[in-house]
């Protein structure tokens, strides 16, 4: 696969970020697009507790910002967000929303197969919730089979990509800067400085909390909520501030805008 033409850039368009919206585009846009990229940004969250003070939207909150501030960048299109992740070890915590990993893993499936269906060859998927990834990467497996055995054209070009913004080497970089040790391993100053910046409203949650149980082994909902009892996993989210958030948007769209650029350029011959 040749390096593609990549659209006319979301900023530069009169509609502006909408543009790259695909739920707020017509069919004929879309096979329109589909004539000079063939790259799609797909969303992955979760719908999960994020200690008492984080809010439970915060995985797919922040995938889909990163999601769209990439797609704003590139000019690629960006989906509507997957909100519901594999959460099941967050069970014991109430509004937490879970997919089994079978159930996720057959969604995404069904998604790619669709996207591809249509003439998508690059499925970018950016994730904000690290229970996803094991099960994402088995999802694409058994969809670029799926498209083969089923006979769909662009089986032979179709590829799919994992991002984690939260991982990027930049985002993790300052993460250390800014919090140290105390950045911990769920409901991160990092992902919650990101909402703040998001959504000033959740702001008014913020305040100092007891120190969190370290991160352990998780054996299920009960022993999770019976190990790290208020939620966290050795992270101090009092720490974070809007204006961190503001920082980790930039550095994460930055690397994963990058990796979309190379991803799109990658010879069909070539594995992910």
């Amino acid at each position: 696969m040749t390096a593609p033409d990549l659209p006319l850039s979301a900023a530069a368009h009169p509609l502006g970020a909408e543009a790259i919206r695909l739920q707020l585009r017509t069919w004929p846009e879309i096979e329109a697009y589909l004539q000079r990229c063939k790259g799609v940004i797909v969303p992955l969250g979760s719908t999960e507790q994020h200690g008492p003070t984080g809010a439970i939207g915060t995985d797919a909150l922040t995938a889909e910002a990163v999601a769209l501030e990439v797609g704003r960048r590139t000019g690629v299109l960006v989906t509507p967000t997957q909100a519901f992740g594999m959460a099941e070890h967050h069970l014991g915590f109430a509004g937490t929303m879970s997919l089994q990993p079978t159930t996720l893993l057959a969604v995404l499936h069904d998604l790619v197969l669709s996207l591809a269906r249509h003439g998508f060859e690059r499925i970018f998927v950016i994730n904000g919730h690290g229970g996803n990834i094991a099960t994402a990467r088995a999802a694409f497996a058994q969809a670029q089979g799926s498209a083969a055995s089923r006979g769909l054209a662009v089986a032979p070009r179709l590829r799919c990509q994992l991002a984690n913004w939260f991982t990027a080497s930049t985002v993790m970089q300052e993460a250390r800067r800014l919090y140290g040790g105390r950045e911990g391993h769920h409901a991160t100053p990092s992902e919650i400085a990101l909402t703040l910046h998001l959504e000033p409203s959740l702001q008014a949650h913020q305040r100092p909390l007891p120190e969190a149980a370290p991160a352990g082994p998780i054996h299920g909902p009960e022993d999770f909520r019976q190990r790290h009892p208020d939620g966290r996993m050795g992270s101090d989210p009092f720490l974070a501030q809007a204006d961190h958030g503001a920082t980790f948007l930039e550095l994460a769209a930055t690397a994963l805008a990058k990796d979309l650029r190379t991803f799109l350029a990658e010879p069909s011959g070539t594995l992910p």
